[in-house]
Order: C-alpha cells, then sequence, then structure tokens
C-alpha cells in the first residue's frame, strides 16, 4: 500500500505569501512573456486571417498550411524546434546566448520562447479573428465600398471595429492560456514560474509543496486577468452597461435608445 504523503504546509504558506525576490522575477518574467507573445500573436493572427481571406489562391494556400501545421503539432515541439533545431535546420545560431534589447540583456532562450509562442497563436487568433470578420454582415464591406472607401480602410474602420465584439471573448480565453503555456518554458532554461518551482523541489525533494504554490500563483494570474476580460467585454457591448436597475439606469437606457 502506498504511504500517504506528508504535505509540509508551512512551505506552501511561505511560497504563497513571501516567495522570495527570485520568484517575483520569476513571476514578472512570466507575465511579460505572456503579453508580448499575446500581442505578436495577435499580429500574426490578423495577418494570417486577411490572408485566408484573399481573392489570391496562394496567399490562402499559404495561410492554410500556416495555420494546419501549427494546429496540428505540440507546441512544446515547436519550442523545441525553435530553439534547438532552428539553428542546425538554417546552419548558424538564430537565437544567441544573450541578446541587448533597450539597455536590457535578455536572454536568447526567452527570446525563443516568445518566437514559439506568438507563432503558435498566431495560428489559433487566426481563426478567431476569421471568425470575427466573417460574422460582420457583407453589407458592411460593400456600403463602405459604395461611397469611396478601399476595401483596406472599410476592413480597418467599418469590419475590424465590429468584429472585435466576437473577437475579444475568445481572445481573452486565449491568453489564459498563454500565461498557462509559458511554463513550457522551462524545458529550454526559461527562469519562470514553473522553473522557479522546480529548483526549489530539485534541491528539497518535496514536488507537492511547491508545485502546488505554483498552481495556486497561475490561478491568481488567470482569475485577475479573466476579471479584466470581463471588464473589457462589457465596454464593447453597451447593451449590457445599460441592464441597470433604478433611476438612473432607466435614464441611461433612454439616452442610449436616443441616440440610437
Amino acid at each position: 500500500m502506498v504511504p500517504a504523503v506528508n504535505v509540509e504546509w508551512p512551505i506552501i504558506a511561505e511560497r504563497i505569501f513571501s516567495p522570495g525576490q527570485e520568484f517575483w522575477r520569476a513571476l514578472v518574467t512570466t507575465v511579460t512573456i505572456a503579453i508580448i507573445a499575446q500581442l505578436l500573436g495577435i499580429v500574426l493572427g490578423l495577418v494570417s486571417a486577411l490572408a485566408g481571406l484573399s481573392r489570391l489562391l496562394p496567399v490562402r494556400l499559404l495561410s492554410g498550411a500556416y495555420v494546419l501545421i501549427v494546429r496540428g503539432t505540440p507546441l512544446i515541439v515547436q519550442i523545441f524546434f525553435i530553439f534547438f533545431g532552428a539553428n542546425l535546420f538554417f546552419g548558424f545560431s538564430l537565437f544567441p546566448r544573450e541578446v541587448a534589447i533597450a539597455g536590457l540583456t535578455v536572454s536568447g532562450a526567452i527570446l525563443a520562447g516568445i518566437v514559439a509562442l506568438a507563432f503558435n497563436e498566431g495560428a489559433y487568433m487566426s481563426e478567431i479573428i476569421r471568425a470575427g470578420i466573417q460574422a460582420v454582415d457583407p453589407g458592411q464591406m460593400e456600403a463602405a465600398l459604395s461611397v469611396g472607401m478601399t476595401r483596406p480602410l472599410a476592413m480597418r474602420r467599418i469590419v475590424l471595429p465590429q468584429a472585435a465584439r466576437v473577437i475579444v471573448p475568445p481572445l481573452g480565453n486565449e491568453f489564459n492560456g498563454m500565461i498557462k503555456n509559458t511554463s513550457l518554458l522551462a524545458f529550454i532554461g526559461v527562469y519562470e514560474m514553473f522553473f522557479d518551482a522546480e529548483v526549489h523541489y530539485s534541491t528539497t525533494f518535496q514536488p507537492v509543496e511547491y508545485f502546488l504554490a505554483v498552481a495556486f500563483w497561475y490561478l491568481v494570474l488567470t482569475t485577475i486577468w479573466s476579471v479584466v476580460q470581463v471588464q473589457i467585454e462589457r465596454r464593447l457591448n453597451p447593451a449590457e452597461q445599460m441592464e441597470e436597475t433604478g433611476v438612473m439606469g432607466r435614464v441611461r437606457r433612454l439616452q442610449w435608445g436616443r441616440a440610437h
């Protein structure tokens, strides 16, 4: 019979309430990588989505191949290929050991991790953005073209703002996933939260305590973002903001109705 695990609760409490400077640096690294990779992923996704809606067949095929390959292979494989395999494939060091950016020294592993996460996220955002664009009534584009707008201008000013209401909810879920996916970068030596837990576990041989604590911190980050996401979605949907009770709620609903 397997003996019960003797959990050291003081260690968990310490890792939650006073984890130390190394952990805080790891947390900042986790959040920074997640934000940068998500922003780059959105840009890649937008380019891929527009390419997928292009009238040119080669452009559509290129977008489709990108989405198919990235979504059809594990993220950890993509991370390893970009960090290790790309150097062998191209014959030169794609990511040097350290890079100086705006006066800051950034490790090549972090840059490779950001590229890998952004590259992966772009494929998923491509489908989300494409679905959001297609959810907008095609008549909106036709009306914009009829008043003299170019197609890119109409897309930027008419279609994409309306598509944002469809895009934002799944985008928020993707960012939650991005925060958790940063833990995979520990396997290429990025000192983020999971790596910090691994370092302490390897010296104390108490995995339950350290991994429970780091799970708590991931939960904190994703919960904070979920609250932010709800506020963003409410701002993008003025009708929900009018769902208030009392006199002020009725006044605001009346003002909304007159304006529209």
